[in-house]
């Protein structure tokens, strides 16, 4: 069971790796492969060979004999061979003399011209490739086999230099402006309009590069990208590219480093040549934290290789010209850990963030990402992107992907309204799990868990209004919540986070005041919560015991510290902040406790019609707290805070 909300949903963005054997052992395999293949070829040729034996060997004597006998129909001349054929359809084989003619060798046994005439005699000279095949295949089968075992080898051998030699060479990715299949422009990507409007310089000085060098202006070298995952930047590079029509070479971060030190720099360095050779051009780094992490900082382990790649771009990037024409790129969502060479003016010193796409952005990117897919008229994507919030692009594709997938799934031809909805729960929280089967009393339980994260989230001023309310399981949960904020939001205030705490604890508490005890159901809801109040207490400065410090940053380490490990505050302050911490745990749960009992019919009523109908939507589920005299909230009651009592 878990209090999932829409706000922070899981976020979701490299070239598939290729498997392959050893290099050795494909070469012991070829080599066995070979030899299977000569050893067949042997035995077919043997097994052909002694088909034109199966005749019966006899002597020219005794040829003679049945010919005078008059029981041979037919003889046959083949080089030096006679065949004699009888009328049962057997035949005799006998060596002919060399130096003589059949006829005179056997009026010479005694056979007159009279006996011979009777006896028909056919001369065969065998000719065409498959006789000469035959000839010449026990000598020139051997020499073939020995030249192709020859040829593999030095295949081999040439195959291993020439991977040696271009070890050290680029493995960027380049797209031609020619190249209209995989060509992307800013059309083709909705939302980020600020970003945009950066960027369209870049595109403009690639396009006319003169306007901008005549009047004295240099173009910045170097373009970051920032941003969390799936918010498209990636996309962004590709479209500048695209309008501007020039060259594209993309590669990963962690493409330039291998075992062998010294390899990272050759590949940066054969990159900006090629990209040199290609101007004007765009080079993309992509997860470019992989080696462009702060140096002397302990993290990354100290590889000497990595350092050598980010020295080499640095260098790189130090060396063009003002009017060279080539422009880098990259990205990366761990901004913090990057190297403050990278980001000094001169190299990277063009920053543009891309944030998660607000309301109307959901809806252009829904409407991109829904252009090639059959959608039913009652498909309304301002309540797909209303209901969205903290939905990065990936998610979005993702969603309309979803929904193709479930409309396919029960044979229509078309996607409705309510697959859209429920791709949505289940790219949040995963698949629906209805063979995960409760017993009547977890059913219970679940059920009040549910209805208290609900009814606490409905009565407490500052917390998100509820939409959805499900005991079926999803993903890891048993059941969940789906509330959602009237409008978007940059800044969240205190007293939301304290109603968000507490509405976590509403399961918690749900379960101990109706059942006396409680489950293992809640313990996602104390891990939320519990990170959430320490990030009030050591990031946000909103303890008044603790005081308006930032103690920690947003990855759970101290700002500007050396590790993971390492903290810039006593013991002593750790113990306040676990202090505060459980502090504003415990009032959380009184406040959730007093929630519930003040408002216990309404509790029970919306507990029991989960376990009837296991879904409750946001229409019924308002008319239930209408029903027990709970005020639903509206839009406006939530533009000024009311401090709770």
């Amino acid at each position: 069971m878990a209090n999932n909300t829409a706000k922070n949903p899981n976020q979701k963005n490299k070239k598939a790796a290729k498997g392959g054997m050893p290099p050795r052992m494909s070469f012991i395999n070829m080599i066995a492969i070979v030899i299977l293949i000569f050893l067949l070829i042997t035995g077919i040729y043997a097994q052909f060979s002694s088909k034109k034996d199966l005749s019966t060997q006899t002597s020219l004597s005794a040829i003679a004999s049945d010919v005078k006998k008059g029981t041979i129909t037919s003889l046959s001349i083949q080089g030096d061979q006679i065949i004699a054929t009888y009328p049962d359809k057997s035949t005799k084989t006998a060596q002919k003399e060399v130096d003589s003619s059949l006829t005179e060798s056997l009026t010479r046994l005694g056979v007159t011209p009279q006996q011979l005439a009777s006896t028909t005699i056919m001369v065969e000279q065998p000719s065409g490739f498959w006789y000469w095949t035959g000839q010449l295949a026990p000598f020139l089968a051997p020499i073939l086999f020995l030249i192709f075992f020859i040829w593999l080898i030095s295949r081999q051998m040439r195959g291993a230099g020439m991977q040696a030699l271009t070890f050290g060479q680029s493995k960027a990715r380049i797209t031609l402006p020619s190249d209209t299949k995989q060509k992307v422009t800013f059309k083709d990507v909705a939302g980020a309009k600020e970003a945009k409007q950066e960027l369209f310089e870049i595109v403009d000085f690639l396009r006319n590069p003169k306007k901008f060098i005549e009047i004295g202006a240099e173009i910045p070298k170097g373009v970051i990208l920032m941003g969390a995952p799936g918010t498209g930047k990636t996309l962004l590079a590709r479209a500048v590219a695209g309008e501007a029509g020039v060259a594209f070479f993309s590669i990963s971060g962690s493409e330039f480093v291998e075992m062998f030190v010294g390899v990272g720099a050759s590949r940066v360095r054969d990159l900006f040549k090629m990209a040199k050779e290609a101007a004007p051009a765009i080079v993309f780094v992509d997860e470019i934290d992989a080696v462009g992490r702060a140096r002397g900082s302990g993290m990354g382990g100290g590889n000497d290789e990595r350092e050598q790649t980010l020295n080499q771009i640095l260098v790189e990037m130090d060396g063009f010209e003002p009017n060279e024409k080539v422009i880098v790129m990259a990205a990366t969502n761990r901004p913090d850990v990057l190297d403050p060479a990278l980001l000094r003016p001169g190299r990277f010193d063009r920053r543009v963030t891309i944030d998660l796409p607000d309301r109307g952005d959901r809806e252009a990117i829904l409407k991109i990402h829904a252009i090639k897919k059959q959608l039913a008229e009652d498909v309304n994507m301002i309540v797909i992107a209303e209901r969205t919030p903290g939905f990065s692009g990936a998610d979005l594709a993702s969603l309309m992907n979803e929904a193709a997938i479930l409309a396919a799934r029960e044979n229509r031809t078309s996607i409705g309204q309510f697959d859209l909805i429920r791709s949505i729960e289940k790219v949040m929280l995963g698949p629906e799990r209805r063979s995960h089967v409760l017993s009547p009393k977890e059913k219970e339980i679940t059920a009040y868990h549910e209805a208290g994260h609900a009814l606490v989230s409905s009565v407490l001023p500052h917390a998100d209004p509820v939409h959805k309310i499900s005991i079926i399981s999803r993903g890891r949960a048993a059941g969940y919540t789906l509330k959602l904020p009237f409008e978007e939001r940059r800044l969240q205030s205190r007293l939301q986070f304290l109603d968000d705490i507490a509405v976590s604890m509403g399961g918690h508490v749900a379960e101990l005041l109706v059942f006396g005890d409680i489950t293992t159901g809640a313990s996602n809801d104390l891990q939320v919560a519990t990170a959430l109040a320490r990030d009030m207490v050591t990031r946000y400065g909103m303890s008044e015991k603790i005081g308006p410090v930032a103690l920690e940053s947003a990855q759970g380490r101290v700002l500007f510290g050396m590790g993971v490990n390492d903290r810039e505050y006593s013991e002593k302050v750790a113990a306040e902040i676990d202090g505060e911490v459980t502090r504003i745990m415990t009032d959380a749960r009184e406040v959730a406790l007093k929630t519930l009992t003040v408002n216990r019919k309404a509790f029970e009523a919306i507990a029991k019609r989960l376990i009837d109908v296991e879904t409750i939507e946001r229409e019924e589920y308002e008319k239930i707290l209408v029903a027990q005299g709970i005020e639903v909230k509206k839009k406006d009651e939530l533009v000024e805070p009311k401090k709770i009592v």
